[in-house]
């Protein structure tokens, strides 16, 4: 397989769908669009479906990126160009696990998800919490990813069910000269403007 210009990371929430898109953004020296930049204006505001959706088209015209993620309202603009799909298929327990040490870290930390927005302590205990989205958003997501594995139609699709497994492939892929200098950080981080 030729290495992918146009890669969507997937999987549910906690994961590892980010911190996988920037680590291969170094390794292949791709441009990483974090899906959440896109999303969400600053006040956990959401940004209207259809302009999710030109702005996901912008990113999807470009010859070269990774996203991490893909929703109900344009998913179907990313299948059709993507190169390649990975599948963070992990166990229900791993990746609310991983959630759950996320969310305190970020409780803790007051580190920054998305244009200013941060977790706070109200939004882990509402209704609308991530930790509730992982429950009510697992078994979809894992339905889907091995949909699309099945589907010949749709693009390759590599399904990880474990972080060992993945590790494995990221090793066995080229790196480009960027990637070999060890960038650290969000280098790999798509500038938005115009999106």
């Amino acid at each position: 397989m030729t290495t992918p210009a146009r890669i969507l990371v997937y999987g549910v929430y906690g994961a590892g769908k980010s911190t996988l898109a920037q680590r291969l953004a170094e390794r292949l020296d791709l441009p990483w669009c974090p899906v959440d930049d896109l999303l969400w204006q600053p006040g956990w505001v959401e940004v209207p479906v259809d302009e999710q959706r030109r702005r996901i088209e912008a990113v999807c015209r470009r010859d070269r990126w990774i996203l991490d993620g893909a929703y109900h309202g344009w998913r179907d603009v990313v299948l059709a160009r993507a190169d390649l799909v990975v599948g963070l298929d992990y166990p229900r327990w791993l990746s609310f696990w991983r959630l759950l040490r996320r969310t305190a870290r970020r409780l803790v930390s007051g580190e920054e998800i998305c244009n200013g927005n941060r977790e706070s302590l109200r939004s882990v205990v509402s209704r609308d919490s991530v930790l509730v989205w992982h429950v009510a958003a697992f078994g979809r997501a894992r339905r889907r990813m091995r949909a699309w594995h099945a589907d010949p139609a749709g693009p390759p699709v590599l399904l990880f069910r474990d972080p060992a497994a993945l590790d494995r492939w990221m090793a066995g892929l080229p790196a480009t000269a960027a990637g070999r200098a060890g960038r650290v950080g969000r280098a790999g981080r798509a500038p938005l403007d115009g999106v």
